[in-house]
């Protein structure tokens, strides 16, 4: 009977022992288990900042909207100044910052201005600038935001228009850039609509008939 009864110890003892151990390890993994999930999470973060880089140009800019089309969304286009050899088909195009009138002539950018950027592109109908056009200019600094938008709209406003004034133009600013653009209400919408999709923190200074 002794011998029986210090079986049943020793075996309680050990079952205690294991069931101890179990328990360790069972609250281990759970400690590791969240250890990964929090990295997990952490990369992912991390992912997602690394995604959210500052825009590179004007011309970066113009292509992340333009490339985000349909092909039934998209018009026969040209970008560019073609007195740099810039131009462009069917593509967004570096517009040299050195040609002040180009600017102002087919961009609308005043002149007084133009020493606030450092580098422009552009985008427009190939068949009718009035169609659509648009403009992208970045600023060297961007306290000028306020400065450069209100020239550009006295200067859109003001300006001769060949073909008669656009159905409708917009100034926006996204991040340090200036965008300007106008013409056909459907063409300038959509283009809007994804400016605003590609770069949420996109600010619509003026939209205007």
């Amino acid at each position: 009977l002794e011998s029986s009864a210090r079986m049943e110890v020793f075996m309680n003892k050990g079952f205690r022992h294991w069931i101890f151990i179990l328990a360790g390890t069972a609250v281990i993994s759970s400690f590791v288990g969240c250890t990964t999930g929090n990295n997990g999470n952490n990369t992912a973060a991390g992912s997602t900042q690394a995604s959210q880089h500052a825009i590179g140009s004007s011309l970066e800019l113009l292509n992340t909207v333009w490339n985000s089309y349909n092909e039934d969304e998209r018009f026969y286009a040209a970008g560019g100044d073609v007195s740099h050899n810039n131009a462009t088909e069917d593509a967004p195009g570096v517009y040299s910052v050195s040609d002040i009138d180009g600017l102002d002539r087919a961009l609308g950018f005043p002149a007084d201005c133009a020493d606030k950027i450092d580098n422009a592109a552009s985008l427009s109908h190939m068949m009718l600038a009035n169609a659509f056009t648009c403009g992208v200019f970045h600023l060297k600094n961007p306290a000028d935001s306020s400065t450069v938008t209100d020239a550009v709209r006295t200067n859109i406003v003001q300006r001769h228009w060949l073909d008669g004034f656009p159905d409708k133009y917009v100034i926006a600013v996204t991040e340090d850039y200036v965008v300007v653009l106008w013409g056909y209400d459907e063409l300038v919408d959509t283009f809007t609509d994804k400016l605003a999709a590609a770069y949420p923190s996109t600010k619509i200074i003026c939209n205007a008939p």
